[in-house]
């Protein structure tokens, strides 16, 4: 049996690792709170906005805010194409992606400047489907779109893809409340921590 000097030399090393997990923990969540601040919209040939929900032919309000967004980069001159990601949800009758470019198609944009990819259904998936049209079109630098929290994962992750990517979350974001955004976080702390870890074996 262990005797008692090894079980609290033990516990001293369980205790450590639980706080260096809570700390990290703790800075990534403001790694990604702090990045969600930031807009680093530049000229650029493209805006890819990252694809949400779509209620049959209309955009949920999430994916709708981050369409506005696009579109107003588009209108003042920041991009010149508009890249919409996003495929069909479980029994959907038309893809994000659809329903993105049907909106921005409305708002005036003109149809040869919509870009859109069907077949994503994650954000790793979103850079994966859209590399295709940035070669055709020989798209070199973009503007990601997404609500704040979601950008630090998102840049990463077009970063590793081999884009040149820069932030501009949608400061209209549907996630305006500590009752919204906590949840949202937590979110996000997951999926950057488990995406870091995989990363690590590719």
């Amino acid at each position: 049996m262990m005797n008692a000097h090894k079980r609290i030399k033990l516990l001293k090393r369980v205790s450590v690792c639980f706080v260096l997990v809570l700390l990290y923990i703790g800075v990534t969540a403001g790694r990604i709170w702090h990045y969600g601040s930031r807009d680093e919209r530049q000229s650029a040939d493209a805006a890819i906005i990252l694809g949400a929900a779509a209620w049959h032919n209309h955009p949920s309000p999430v994916f709708l805010e981050r369409i506005r967004h696009g579109i107003w980069l588009y209108e003042q001159g920041y991009v010149d194409y508009l890249i919409f990601t996003g495929g069909y949800g479980t029994g959907a009758e038309y893809s994000e992606a659809y329903v993105a470019r049907r909106y921005a198609l409305e708002a005036g944009i003109p149809f040869e400047f919509i870009l859109i990819e069907e077949y994503s259904r994650t954000t790793e998936a979103h850079f994966s489907y859209v590399m295709s049209l940035i070669e055709a079109y020989e798209i070199e630098t973009v503007i990601l779109v997404s609500d704040p929290l979601h950008m630090l994962r998102a840049v990463r992750m077009a970063s590793d893809a081999g884009l040149k990517a820069y932030s501009s979350p949608t400061p209209t974001s549907r996630y305006q409340t500590l009752q919204t955004q906590l949840p949202f976080l937590r979110q996000e702390v997951m999926y950057y921590i488990a995406y870091q870890i995989v990363s690590l074996f590719r």
